[in-house]
């Protein structure tokens, strides 16, 4: 993706900030959108996860076709069922007539289930067999009826935290992060901080016929240090609050921090739900490449020998056909998305062939090596390989001792 193309994206949803965790997000979502993949965009509260499934829609197949974007923590659980499939005449209190749901009216679309951690238990399970059949049936109704929808959803759970506890289904999960997008907390969006800020101002200067505030170099600062708890919701409040409430249209460190909570200003490095969703990511991710990479090397060193032992002079095999999402990884087959426990041995077998046994930091290790190698050690070229920032590319070399193999 050129430079052109994701300014163009960013113009085009307002998006502000150019910071590489930002722009790895929007490259994603870009490349994913030609597919059919269901994609799981994950973030702390008020950091823009809405932009992404538009992102999504806009640039695929679907995209003049319906979006239905739907809140569902904000659907009482009562009712959920009814709005996301319909319901018949008659089935519960107050269904005077029947009524399509989302999933009937976004045939051929797209819909976007935000805060999908909130789906009460049943309802999960409906939306399961949506996903694996395309099959659904209204409230109070036995016909089966079929849909073609494209699923984002988004959270800002901890779902594998939600899958401990039984309150949310472990099959659902894998179904729904095919592709994982992680949107950075703009604690970690420094650079991108005053540009945004600037702009909340900019926009409430004009709407009232006021001056723009201005901040000086001190409350920059401290503006860019702050932890920010609220991303990029508290941002706009605070710009929004300070414009309408100050007279001086100089902002001084000492006018903002009245601003801003006072727990919030000793900075915090949180090791929370966002980290651990980006390092399973990045692990299964690349468990599944070299994992297929191995089996084919496998099956070709197999038919090599047999060839040899007949006499016959080997021919180049051709590749075995993948579903190859612009650079993403090989398809996986979905019954196997669970059979791996990442935490202990990865065995890779063939049908007739002994088992090896491969340890996930040897499986990390290659692929990353091979990265490095395709990309003549750039890192940034193979992290955007490997769909990883440059930073996790780094502690990832670190972590697994190949930190000395980079020129």
């Amino acid at each position: 993706m050129t430079a052109n193309e994701l300014l163009t994206v960013k113009q085009r949803f307002g998006i502000i900030g150019n910071t590489e965790a930002l722009n790895t997000a929007i490259e994603v979502a870009m490349r994913v959108a030609t597919t059919d993949l269901s994609v799981l965009v994950t973030g702390e509260s008020g950091v823009g996860k809405e932009f992404f499934p538009q992102i999504i829609h806009s640039y695929s197949a679907r995209k003049h076709r319906k979006y239905i974007p739907v809140n569902c923590g904000a659907i009482p659980e009562g009712t959920i069922d009814s709005e996301l499939f319909g319901h018949e005449k008659g089935s519960f209190t107050g269904a005077i007539d029947s009524r399509k749901g989302y999933f009937e009216e976004a045939d051929g679309g797209t819909i976007f289930l935000d805060e999908v951690g909130e789906l009460p238990i049943s309802t999960q399970v409906r939306l399961l067999r949506v996903l694996q059949t395309g099959e659904f049936m209204r409230v109070g109704s036995t016909k089966v009826q079929k849909t073609n929808v494209r699923v984002v959803a988004a959270t800002n759970n901890d779902l594998l935290k939600a899958i401990n506890e039984g309150r949310f289904r472990e099959d659902l999960y894998y179904r729904l992060n095919t592709i994982p997008i992680n949107v950075p907390p703009l604690r970690e969006r420094k650079g991108d901080i005053h540009l945004l800020f600037r702009k909340f101002c900019s926009d409430v200067a004009v709407q009232y016929n006021m001056p723009a505030i201005v901040l000086d170099e001190s409350a920059r600062i401290l503006l860019e240090n702050y932890h920010w708890r609220g991303n990029i919701r508290q941002l706009k409040n605070v710009a929004e609050q300070i414009s309408a409430v100050e007279q001086s249209r100089n902002i001084t460190a000492d006018i903002l921090r009245r601003y801003l909570p006072q727990e919030d200003f000793s900075v915090r490095t949180i090791q929370g739900a966002n980290s651990r969703y980006e390092d399973m990511a990045t692990e299964r991710e690349l468990l599944y490449k070299i994992l297929f990479d191995m089996r084919n090397d496998i099956n070709e060193l197999k038919r090599m020998m047999s060839e040899a032992l007949r006499g016959t002079t080997p021919q180049p095999q051709q590749p075995a056909p993948q579903h190859e999402v612009a650079g993403l990884l090989p398809a996986i087959p979905e019954s196997t998305h669970h059979h791996y426990d990442y935490d202990d041995i990865v065995e890779v077998m063939d049908d007739d062939t002994p088992a090896r046994e491969v340890t996930k930091d040897d499986v990390q290790r290659e692929q990353i090596i091979q990265a490095l190698k395709r990309h003549n050690y750039r890192r940034k070229e193979a992290a955007k390989e490997l769909f990883i920032s440059e930073r996790t590319l780094y502690r990832k070399m670190k972590a697994l001792g190949i930190e000395d193999n980079v020129k």
